[in-house]
């Protein structure tokens, strides 16, 4: 049987089929069961974007109203797990306290052993509620202010930021978060996704596939790029520099600038274009244009030194950082929104399940090689 040679990490390899999400990255077209980015993030929400994901259609009224309230009734935590949330030390990160707790909610889901699809979309909306919950609630815990109780009233992107900061949000907050979300929330077999779907092929269950996804999210190749873009805006902040001169110094020694370029996209990622909007827009109404002003002078100084365009990760981290996030969970965040893909790619596997089992080209020594005993090494 003849197998098909992959580029280092299985590049230019089709590994699925799937009717979920669609890229075009010489055009730089992203679309959601075949609906433009560019309309879903003008047009729709995160909830409607959810419900095209899961169910390969839109809504209709009555549709959305009851996938938006079923995702509202999910918003409940075990007590076991809010305890939980309350020992980890105080070393813990975000994400580290992410992977756990999804991990352990699998012990307190009603359907932990069921396999069949109707299960896998109730277990979905409550890990796309519950996921939200204990992003926003252990960093109250870390802060040491009280927790929030859920609003049903609220958009998922309201009571994000409800549950965050103790407020109810302004609707510009919850709008540019709720676009955010949209554009997060699916991107074909990246990494995350792709780990997602192996665990499910193996016919483990969706927290097992869910946990899997958000650590290989953890990976600063793949979640922790938006986090590194914030902290080197903070760096020139902090040494009252030039912004352009601060990476021109940065390109000479040889370092990484994040937020650019894409393993898929050769022209500008299309996600890019919104959160690049936002930022500007937040800015103004903040009042706080740096951030917005430092990006957009590193973005054109990049593109014309190194050809490359701003990725989603870039302006996501000014935009995210204008609405009073704490960089480490901008990665978070990132889970907050994918677990719509990734619930949507788990069910579409575990729909029409094949077991995931690639080959790899073997690079070893030449077959066959004659075994030496040991007393015969030197």
């Amino acid at each position: 049987m003849s197998t098909a040679v992959a580029g280092k990490g299985l590049e230019g390899i089709v590994a699925a089929h799937s009717g979920i999400c669609w890229i075009d990255g010489d055009a730089g077209i992203l679309s959601y069961r075949g609906i433009d980015i560019h309309e879903l993030a003008q047009r729709s929400n995160f909830e409607e974007t959810t419900f095209l994901l899961w169910n390969g259609r839109l809504p209709n009224q009555a549709e959305l109203e009851d996938f938006s309230a079923q995702l509202a009734a999910s918003r409940v935590l075990a007590p076991a797990i809010l305890q939980l949330l309350r020992s980890f030390p105080a070393s813990a990160t975000p994400m580290e306290v992410l992977r756990t707790a999804v991990s352990a909610l699998s012990m307190y889901d009603a359907d932990e052993n069921d396999n069949l699809h109707d299960a896998n979309v109730r277990k979905s909306f409550r890990l796309t509620s519950q996921i939200a919950m204990i992003v926003a609630i252990y960093d109250r815990l870390r802060k040491g202010l009280p927790v929030v109780e859920s609003d049903p009233s609220l958009s998922h992107a309201a009571n994000f930021l409800w549950l965050l900061n103790g407020e109810k949000p302004t609707e510009t907050a919850t709008r540019t978060l709720d676009v955010a979300l949209i554009l997060h929330a699916d991107h074909e077999l990246n990494a995350s996704t792709f780990a997602a779907r192996v665990i499910g092929s193996t016919l483990s269950d969706i927290h097992s596939a869910v946990t899997g996804a958000i650590g290989a999210l953890k990976g600063p190749l793949h979640g922790g790029a938006n986090e590194a873009v914030m902290r080197m805006l903070f760096a020139i902040d902090k040494a009252g520099a030039d912004p352009v001169e601060y990476v021109r110094e940065m390109l000479a020694a040889k370092k990484k600038i994040s937020g650019f370029g894409h393993r898929v996209y050769k022209t500008e990622d299309p996600r890019a274009t919104h959160l690049r909007r936002m930022s500007e827009q937040l800015s103004k109404d903040s009042g706080v244009t740096k951030w917005y002003d430092w990006s957009r002078a590193i973005e054109l100084y990049i593109n014309a030194e190194k050809r490359l365009n701003a990725n989603v990760d870039f302006y996501s981290a000014s935009t995210y950082t204008t609405l009073g996030i704490d960089v480490d969970l901008f990665t978070p965040i990132f889970a907050v929104s994918r677990i719509a893909g990734w619930a949507a790619h788990v069910i579409e596997q575990l729909d029409d399940n094949r077991l995931i089992r690639p080959r790899a080209e073997y690079i070893g020594p030449i077959y066959p090689t004659r075994y030496i005993p040991l007393s015969d090494r030197t």
